[in-house]
């Protein structure tokens, strides 16, 4: 029989422990359980390097929250009384079994490997560097707009954290089979968060398009965080051009700062200038 294996990611070390020991008296799910992101990320990394990849990651929505709401019930408060389950059956040792401890490599853009990381930032960066494992966020409360950007992020479901067992069960067997999963309630208002966000995007490509050939190139030396100094460097140009050039690209994208144009950018898909840069030059904050 396939076993899934399932890395639960929450720092309410309870809540943890208990979901994953509940997951793992499952006969065809294998758990682990981690309290942090970079643990998580070491955990996956260290799982790839030996070929046995995790399935599925269980990420809190409020993963590195600064502080929580009271811990929700358990799995094991949740469960209806069993005659046999008097004790659970050998997973106390793979619950508690310490996370790995390699370290991955470092994303250029992205936060160090032990910065801290909410649970969106995590599943965006899952959905980068595993994309065969699928995420389902655990949410204390139904939110539309979080629940939107965690799919945008690549998770494939949002599940509240009181929800029973067999549900989440479900859910994990589902997102396995390529299905998203959404509690009903939150159908209309994550299509309604999905709409807006794209009549936004489509919006900002369109003012990105009108742009010129080199004032694209400005916008992505933006993005990548070079200065007026170091845009003129890479691109030959004097720091007087590139200040033409940035005033025209703020013009014609409507906004009045760097940071604006960058966000308006991002929202475009546009990324940043693929050069390195040289020891010693200028750049944004």
């Amino acid at each position: 029989m396939a076993r899934i294996r399932v890395l639960v990611v929450d720092d309410h070390r309870i809540f943890a422990e208990s979901l994953a020991a509940a997951l793992a008296a499952e006969p065809d799910v294998e758990v682990l359980a981690a309290g942090s992101g970079p643990a998580a990320q070491r955990a996956l990394d260290r799982a790839a390097g030996e070929g046995r990849r995790f399935d599925v990651l269980l990420v809190d929505a409020d993963l590195g929250a600064v502080a929580h709401l009271p811990a929700p019930r358990t799995p094991e408060q949740l469960r209806p009384p069993e005659p046999r389950a008097a004790e659970p059956r050998n997973v106390e040792p793979r619950a508690a079994e310490p996370v790995p401890s390699a370290v991955p490599p470092r994303v250029p853009g992205q936060p160090g490997a032990d910065a801290p990381l909410d649970g969106i930032a995590l599943v965006e960066r899952v959905r980068a560097g595993h994309p065969a494992t699928r995420t389902v966020v655990l949410a204390e409360r139904d939110d539309p707009r979080r629940a939107a950007r965690a799919l945008q992020a690549g998770a494939a479901g949002w599940v509240a954290k009181d929800s029973s067992l067999s549900r989440l069960l479900a859910v994990i067997r589902g997102v396995l089979r390529d299905e998203t999963h959404l509690p009903p309630a939150l159908l209309t208002g994550v299509l309604r968060e999905l709409t807006a966000a794209r009549r936004h995007r489509t919006e900002s490509e369109r003012l990105v398009e009108s742009l010129t050939p080199r004032e694209q190139e400005v916008l992505r030396c933006m993005v990548a965080g070079l200065g007026r100094k170091a845009v003129a460097e890479r691109l030959y140009l004097s720091p007087h051009t590139v200040r033409t050039h940035m005033q025209n690209v703020l013009g014609k994208l409507g906004v009045h700062s760097t940071l604006a144009a960058v966000a308006l950018a991002r929202r475009a898909g546009v990324g940043p200038a693929d050069l390195a840069i040289p020891a010693g030059s200028g750049t944004t904050a």
